[in-house]
């Protein structure tokens, strides 16, 4: 049965990592249902985001490999630095506060209040799209300052729930950017983001990893591998033209359909 849980769970994070509505979250409230908790379940979550991770690393991999140039000049568009710049902000607060975003932002109750949150941040940046028009049309047009205001949001998705893609689009859209343009760093911004989340985490979760568990959490960072592939090629234009207002009413929803259960 666990096994067939990992498929699930791997499904479920190759299709919600690139939306705007939280696959952690997702994968937590799931999680729930299926009966799949405890510390065991909290690490399987982060194994299985990396797989999902690593989709996005293979369609963006001209782009990964252009960083290596270190080109910096002017014109020269998004550059290391930029992604550097996005990820201090919540990579140090999250080093520093693992311990507590793991004892109180990995419950449901708290997923839920995270996925209203979120849904209101979302509709706030919509509206104020509307009223501004942006600076920075495509990823290549991002400054250094805004590439550090948008980290300074991605602070947000350390909650479970907020999401890592809602938070940046939205902190994109609100220092001056186009949501293409947000969409795009957001993926590319999530890479390195990931991996240093997942390397910290599965040190700190080291005791916990057993050789029974390996095959359980290989499975499922294949199957989300797999699907992330999918979903990045399907989702990728969609989440740069939709309005962020459809993602946000889906979450409320979800989250009024997971309360209802609950109670």
């Amino acid at each position: 049965m666990d096994y067939i849980k990992a498929i699930i769970l791997g499904i479920v994070e190759g299709l919600t990592e690139f939306l705007p509505v939280s696959s952690t979250g997702h994968m937590i409230l799931v999680a729930d249902l299926l009966n799949f908790t405890g510390e065991r379940a909290k690490t399987f979550e982060v194994v299985v985001q990396l797989g999902a991770v690593l989709a996005v690393f293979v369609l963006y991999f001209k782009r990964f490999i252009g960083f290596l140039k270190f080109d910096f000049s002017k014109g020269a568009g998004l550059n290391a630095i930029h992604i550097a710049l996005g990820m201090i902000p919540a990579g140090v607060m999250g080093v520093l506060l693992h311990g507590l975003i793991k004892q109180y932002l990995f419950g449901t109750t708290t997923v839920l209040i995270a996925l209203i949150a979120g849904g209101v941040l979302m509709i706030a940046a919509e509206q104020y799209q509307k009223r501004h028009v942006p600076s920075a049309e495509t990823v290549d047009d991002i400054t250094y300052k805004q590439a550090f205001g948008i980290g300074i949001f991605q602070i947000l998705a350390l909650w479970s729930g907020f999401s890592r893609s809602g938070s940046t689009i939205s902190g994109g859209i609100f220092m001056g950017t186009s949501q293409k343009a947000a969409a795009d760093f957001t993926f590319i911004l999530s890479v390195p983001m990931m991996l240093g989340a997942t390397g910290v985490d599965l040190y700190k979760s080291r005791d916990l990893l057993v050789p029974e568990d390996y095959g359980l959490f290989l499975l499922g960072l294949v199957v989300s591998f797999v699907v992330g592939l999918i979903a990045v090629v399907t989702f990728i234009n969609l989440i740069k033209k939709l309005k962020l207002s459809w993602f946000a009413y889906y979450r409320f929803g979800l989250a009024a359909i997971f309360f209802l259960f609950l109670m």
